[in-house]
């Protein structure tokens, strides 16, 4: 078994766009993901808006330099995660294509030594 981050990306814009009904059927929708595949989930969360992230760089001489916003400019931001457990990367597959993303989509990526 590894584990994979299933990081769930959405448009803010349409967000803020939506019905409240939109968000509130969103959140009923999750609560199934997590029924329905509770044995391989190993961790969730939701990430607050994209406003409030805070990007930290190297500036190249051993120090940083922190900046408000996002790490990159892009329509699409990282909204959500699950941490799941999967035999394989087509199982990883199977169970992050059941995750709610109305407004975007999801990325999967293993994690190196995950198991």
């Amino acid at each position: 078994m590894g584990k994979y981050l299933v990081m769930i990306y959405d448009d803010e814009a349409k967000w803020d766009a939506a019905d409240p009904s939109v968000m509130a059927r969103n959140d009923v929708n999750h609560r199934a993901f997590v029924a329905a595949n509770g044995p391989a989930i190993r961790g969730a969360g939701q990430l607050d808006g994209s406003t409030t992230a805070t990007s930290i760089r190297s500036d190249g001489n051993g120090g940083h330099v922190v900046t408000d916003g996002v790490f990159a400019e892009t329509k699409e931001v990282m909204g959500g995660y699950y941490l799941i457990e999967a035999a394989d990367l087509d199982e990883a597959l199977a169970i992050a294509k059941q995750v709610p993303s109305p407004m975007g989509g999801v990325e999967v990526r293993p994690l190196v030594n995950g198991d």
